[in-house]
């Protein structure tokens, strides 16, 4: 069974920082590329950053650039998102996702399995 389960959120000050965890299991994690996408409310997902598990090669939205860091720890199957310097502009629902062909996609219809998402709430 294909899984990915995201961990992490919580509600923290602006100007704080959380980590936030994508744990794979049931496919082979190395072929995949990871996305996490936020979406807030009464907005269209978004996506956040991205990770080539291969190669470690990564990419980030300009909203994020300098603030986030993605990582991932290929014995463990699981990416990581740290986010640093939050603003309230940052809340939402993070999602994690997989994606065989694409690296760096926004498009959420390029990503074949999702996580059920992890609420981050970052007061003013």
């Amino acid at each position: 069974e294909v899984q990915l389960q995201a961990s992490g959120g919580g509600l923290v000050q602006a100007g704080g920082s959380l980590r936030l965890s994508c744990a794979a299991s049931g496919f082979t994690f190395g072929d995949y590329a990871i996305g996490w996408f936020r979406q807030a409310p009464g907005k269209e997902r978004e996506g956040v950053a991205y990770i080539k598990i291969s190669d470690g090669s990564t990419i980030y939205e300009d909203s994020v650039k300098g603030r986030f860091t993605i990582s991932s720890d290929n014995a463990k199957n699981t990416v990581y998102l740290q986010m640093n310097s939050l603003k309230p502009e940052d809340t939402a629902v993070y999602y994690c996702a997989a994606s065989l062909r694409s690296f760096g996609s926004s498009a959420t219809s390029d990503y074949r399995y999702w996580g059920q998402g992890t609420l981050v709430t970052v007061s003013s």
